[in-house]
């Protein structure tokens, strides 16, 4: 019994545990059991915590809505005493001094943390492969990518190593690796989840979000880390406007900028079926158009580097990240030296071609050329949305254009690269929640690879998206 406990869902967990089916204790090992099982293959975590069987030992179930239930925390992601390293070597030796506001609503739900899960460094990734401490595997074919930049994540709660788990979102780094790894994953809207506690990577697009089995799954949890923090000047008062929509007479958008080139044939089929089976169930389909949408991708490789560095300005070895001061391999001579040396070992190679694009766009004399009109245009792309939200309910489309990739193939190609996330990066330039969920497979190689369905919702309106998922999961 206890090898299967670690394929529940929240939802299940919690009703068994409540009823004395099993202790948090059984629960926690099956995970384990699954972790030594196949993480040597996968690589999910960058650290299980084995403490935590005596913390669900002694863990009494109560009323928290995640009461001695394990979950996985993306390595960005702070929990107080445990490394947070963000993927990175300059911050390999980095303990947390205090819990994330998300963390600590967690742990004040009655959650369990089993591990800090793999991810692209700093987050700047669509793959894993970025990763100072090696690539995560995709648990349906393990020549191919998981996504990134969590990774991690999604790849852990795939394959059953946990119940749910948290990731970060800047561009699509939430909803791309759930797609490719066949589960849930909700990016709230920005200012929904606070985000103290959080290693920056672009200020203005980063948001956290669940990782789950069912839509069900990401409601839970998404429900608890939600809410205005004072310690977060950005986050807003939580408005559950209680809005959950059948899809009977919902009005959805399908954006024709989504279905054309780009967007593999297989994947097109899987999307359009599901989006038929909507219109099945009384959906009314209506064709949108989002015409800047096409200068999303640009806009968001100008804004996201300026912010990134800003951000990972602070990492020079001397007020933050590890130093060459102290090694003996680098011998540095002066302060420069110092912040030089330690930013060329500590950082790879993702990390400095977009630190330098950053730094470029902000010098003077581009600013205005590149990072204002930027600026400008993200503008644009939000109107559109707004513009579509006065004849539609919620947009659907693809998640990503293409399934998992095979590992090295986009590597040594950047655009090819940052091209896995051309329909999620207008969300966060737009601020939105959206959901991806499984939509169904396409066959490659003989396995079978999951297609992510993406519901865009309205500002603070993820339990509309949600509620729609969960009749979804029905029909799909």
């Amino acid at each position: 019994m206890s090898q299967e406990l670690n394929n529940l869902t929240i939802a299940e967990a919690r009703e068994g545990l409540s009823q004395k089916k099993f202790s948090s204790r059984e629960l926690v090992e099956a995970c384990f059991a699954e972790i030594h099982k196949r993480e040597p293959e996968l690589h999910a975590f960058l650290e299980p915590f084995f403490h935590t069987k005596h913390q669900a030992e002694e863990k009494e179930f109560n009323e928290g809505a995640l009461s001695g239930i394990p979950f996985a925390i993306k390595d960005n992601i702070l929990i107080k005493g445990q490394v947070a390293s963000a993927g990175s070597k300059i911050l390999e030796n980095y303990k947390a001094s205090y819990d994330a506001t998300v963390t600590k609503k967690m742990w004040d739900a009655g959650a369990l943390f089993i591990g800090r899960t793999n991810m692209d460094e700093f987050a700047m990734g669509s793959s894993t492969e970025n990763s100072a401490y090696g690539p995560t595997k995709n648990p349906y074919d393990v020549s191919r990518v998981p996504g990134g930049s969590s990774g991690g994540s999604a790849a852990a709660v795939a394959s059953g190593m946990c119940l749910g788990a948290l990731g970060s979102d800047t561009g699509g780094s939430i909803r791309q690796p759930a797609s490719f790894c066949g589960v849930v994953g909700l990016k709230p809207t920005y200012g929904a989840v606070s985000r103290l506690g959080l290693i920056a990577m672009a200020s203005s697009l980063d948001v956290i979000g669940p990782i789950t089995k069912t839509v069900e799954d990401a409601e839970i949890l998404f429900n608890v880390i939600r809410g205005r923090d004072s310690f977060d000047s950005t986050t807003a008062d939580s408005r559950i406007t209680n809005k959950e929509l059948g899809i009977k007479g919902l009005k959805i958008g399908v954006p024709k900028e989504y279905f054309g080139e780009g967007l593999h044939p297989e994947v097109k089929k899987v999307i359009e079926s599901a989006i038929k089976k909507m219109e099945e169930a009384g959906a009314i389909i209506k064709e949108i158009s989002l015409p800047h949408s096409k200068y999303a991708l640009e806009v968001y490789y100008i804004i996201m580097p300026a912010e990134v560095s800003a951000n990972l300005a602070r990492f020079d070895g001397i007020r933050y990240g590890s130093s060459v001061a102290t090694s003996y391999k680098l011998q540095a001579t002066s302060l420069y030296d110092v912040y030089a040396k330690t930013r060329a070992e500590g950082f790879g190679h993702e990390v400095k071609r977009r630190v330098m694009l950053g730094t470029y766009t902000l010098s003077h004399g581009y600013y205005d050329a590149y990072y204002l009109k930027a600026q400008k245009v993200r503008r644009l792309i939000r109107d559109d949305f707004v513009k579509a939200f006065e004849e539609v309910d919620i947009i659907a489309g693809p998640t990503t254009p293409d399934v998992a990739f095979r590992f090295g193939e986009k590597a040594n190609d950047p655009v090819s690269m940052y091209l896995s996330d051309i329909y999620t990066v207008a969300i966060n330039l737009a601020g939105l929640p959206a959901l991806s969920m499984p939509a169904g497979f396409v066959e490659r190689d003989g396995k079978k690879l999951p297609v992510g369905l993406q519901l865009v919702g309205k500002w603070f309106e993820e339990d509309v998206i949600l509620s729609i998922g969960k009749e979804l999961e029905e029909i799909l």
